[in-house]
Order: structure tokens, then sequence, then C-alpha cells
């Protein structure tokens, strides 16, 4: 009997095995470690009242939590329309290979419908050969860029001058 993948939101007390899944991409990735206390930048984040990032989660027939696809919606300047954003998927590596990255998948296109938006955009490292097959699959269309990041300093108060 074929077992079909739990694909919902997540709650409150998903945050702890979220943030292990968020390490292991980080790690999976071979990007820099980031500072301390994740989880608590992220709950904020996701379960406010107005919160405007979703993270949806896979879980395995037993129902562990083994990936999670994280999106907010973005404004595409040249379109002149709103998109949603998948900033991230991820499975567990023993979970590849059993339907939940495309359930996942289905789950944000799902959420882009909810949303009223009729476009979702992404990356993925040019290396990772495995989610390129697999976004190919899916009929999605790759794009030539590079993502760049530039960090902004935080501006120092300055006092006023008092004048004599």
């Amino acid at each position: 009997m074929e077992h079909t993948p739990v694909i919902r939101r997540a709650r409150v007390g998903d945050l702890p095995r979220l943030t292990e899944l968020v390490h292991e991409h980080i790690a999976y990735e071979k990007s820099a470690p980031r500072p301390p206390g994740l989880a608590e930048r992220l709950g904020p984040q996701l379960f406010a009242e107005d919160a405007r990032l979703w993270v949806l989660l896979a879980e395995t027939p037993d129902g562990a939590v083994a990936g999670y696809a994280a999106c907010s919606a973005e404004f595409a300047f040249w379109d002149a329309r709103h998109y949603l954003h998948m900033d991230c998927l991820y499975l567990a590596q023993e979970a590849r290979g059993h339907g939940l990255g495309a359930a996942l998948m289905d789950g944000v296109r799902d959420l882009a419908r909810e949303l009223g938006l009729d476009q979702v955009q992404w990356q993925t490292p040019d290396w990772n050969e495995g989610a390129i097959r697999f976004y190919d699959r899916l009929g999605a269309t790759g794009f030539p860029k590079r993502r760049y990041a530039l960090p902004v300093e935080p501006v120092e108060p300055v006092e006023p001058v008092e004048k004599a």
C-alpha cells in the first residue's frame, strides 16, 4: 500500500526539529555556520499574526518531520507582480527518493495559489546536480544568475552638536 506524503504548515512545537533540519541544510550546502539563536530568531517571523514567512513540513510515514520548504511573498519589478519565493527546500538524506520532495513542491504550489500568486521562484547551488535534475523533472525553468550578499553595518547614532 502506497503512503501519501503528509505536507503541513509548521507549528510552534516543530521549531526544534525545523532548526535541526536548517543546520543539516547549511552543512549540506557547505555554508558558513550561522550565529546561535536561530530558533529564537525564526519563531517570531514564522508564528506572528501578520507573518509573511511560511514553512511547509514533510513527514515520513511514521510521522517524523524529514524536510521543509520555506517561502515568502516577493515582488518581481520587471514583471510588476508578486510571486512566491521559495528560499529553501531541504529533505534529510534518508528521506530522499520517496516522493517527499515532489509532495513539498506540490504544497508550495498550493500555497502560492492560496495566496493568489501565479509563480514560484527559487535558486539552487550550481553544483547541486541532484536538485537541478529534480527541478528539471518538475518542468521548472532555470536561469543563469549569481547570487550576491552585501553586508550592511549598522550606523552609529550621531550625538547632536549643541550650538553655543
